[in-house]
C-alpha cells in the first residue's frame, strides 16, 4: 500500500479587496483548526501501526471476520483497558 500527499505548498493569490488584511479571531481559529487537523492527519499516515492496521481491516478476509464478530458478554471498561494494554506492548 502506497500513500502520497498531493498539495499545493503555497496557497492561491486571494483579492486583497475582497478579504481583510487582518483577520478576525474566528478565522485565525478556524486556521489553527485546519492545521492541526492536517497536522494529525499526516502523523496518521506516516504512523507504521497505522498504516498496518489499515492494510489489516481493508483485507477482505479480515474485514469479513470484522463483520461477523460480535460478543455476547459485556466487557467493563478496565478489562478492555488491561487486555489492550497487554497487546500493545
Amino acid at each position: 500500500m502506497q500513500i502520497r500527499t498531493i498539495a499545493n505548498p503555497t496557497p492561491p493569490a486571494r483579492d486583497a479587496s475582497a478579504v481583510s488584511s487582518v483577520p478576525s479571531s474566528e478565522s485565525r481559529r478556524i486556521s489553527d483548526d485546519v492545521a492541526q487537523a492536517r497536522h494529525t492527519a499526516m502523523s496518521a499516515l506516516t504512523n507504521d501501526r497505522f498504516r498496518i492496521m489499515l492494510e489489516q481491516i481493508t483485507d477482505p478476509v479480515s474485514y469479513g471476520a470484522l463483520m461477523t464478530m460480535h460478543s455476547d458478554n459485556v466487557v467493563d471498561f478496565k478489562s478492555a483497558q488491561s487486555s489492550y494494554a497487554d497487546n500493545s506492548e
